[in-house]
């Protein structure tokens, strides 16, 4: 999606799987806040793949949220432990506390290149399920993003092989395509013929 990969120290690998890391910090302070005011939010990006079966390390937060729920952001939170992330910032913020950048990605935008699309950033109302206490966006609906926007940004090609990380560690179904949008079915069902391939030669019994 939007995120940016940023290099991330060698002792801090632990530390995040074990979720105690500053990321995991600023995102469980970060919702129990935003619950708190009635701000509707849906976590995405890397951080909702952890949430989802695939853990990859990440030093940044993302998430969906509606036009109004981020203009209630601006007027109540910030200021209060988050700040934009540089001057005139108004979808990119900071927790001054843990130091952890948060990405917000607004429903009714695009994926990947920004330009429209089958697939849009959904409202988190509809698209969210509880995990530990967390808001994350529904395994369909970021299946479907990260798709999107691999697909139509050379730059967030990565995003592809997300997906098939998650197939492979969280072992989803080939009919899980069906729940897809059209757009990106036959991408991810590429995507896990190919990992169940590579599972095969690597796993299958050894030939003389």
């Amino acid at each position: 999606m939007q995120q940016e990969t940023l290099p991330v120290p060698i002792t801090q690998v632990g530390s995040f799987f074990m979720k105690e890391d500053p990321v995991h910090r600023a995102l469980t302070e970060l919702a129990r806040k935003l619950d708190q005011e009635g701000i509707s939010y849906a976590l995405a990006g890397a951080m909702a793949l952890g949430y989802h079966g695939f853990v990859r390390v990440t030093q940044d937060i993302d998430l969906i949220m509606t036009r109004e729920g981020l203009k209630k952001f601006r007027e109540v939170l910030l200021g209060v432990g988050y700040v934009p992330a540089f001057a005139g910032a108004n979808k990119r913020y900071k927790d001054t506390v843990n130091g952890v950048r948060i990405d917000v990605l607004v429903t009714g935008e695009y994926p990947g290149d920004g330009k429209p699309k089958a697939i849009a950033f959904p409202d988190p109302k509809e698209a969210h399920e509880i995990i530990d206490g967390v808001r994350v966006v529904v395994l369909t609906k970021l299946i479907e993003l990260k798709l999107a926007s691999g697909l139509s940004a050379p730059h967030r090609i990565s995003d592809l092989g997300d997906v098939q990380k998650l197939i492979e560690f969280a072992n989803l179904p080939a009919d899980l395509a069906e729940s897809l949008d059209p757009s990106v079915r036959s991408e991810y069902v590429r995507l896990w013929d190919a990992t169940r391939q590579a599972q095969e030669q690597n796993v299958g019994p050894d030939r003389e």
